[in-house]
């Protein structure tokens, strides 16, 4: 019998993440299909233009982007339940 500890967080961290890449890749091909077109709909947010620290010796430049899409958000149920059942 498992206990309620015995399941790991990587595992679901790594199946979230396959999630939101899987439906991310849905949306993105079916966004020119006109019955599925509704797939890709979603949100962008995040930093337009990246930041850029100058520090003589040492350019570091961030920036952090994400786009929400019907899609992911299908991907992240479907992975949540496949974990489930893991």
């Amino acid at each position: 019998m498992k206990g309620t500890g015995s399941k790991n967080a990587w595992a679901l961290f790594l199946m979230l993440l396959a999630g939101i890449v899987l439906g991310g890749f849905i949306g993105m091909l079916s966004q020119n299909i006109p019955a599925l077109s509704w797939l890709a709909y979603g949100q962008s947010f995040g930093l337009d233009e990246p930041i850029v620290l100058n520090l003589g010796v040492l350019i570091l430049t961030f920036g952090l982007s994400i786009k929400i899409t019907i899609a992911s958000i299908i991907g992240v149920v479907l992975s949540i339940i496949i974990y489930r059942f893991l």
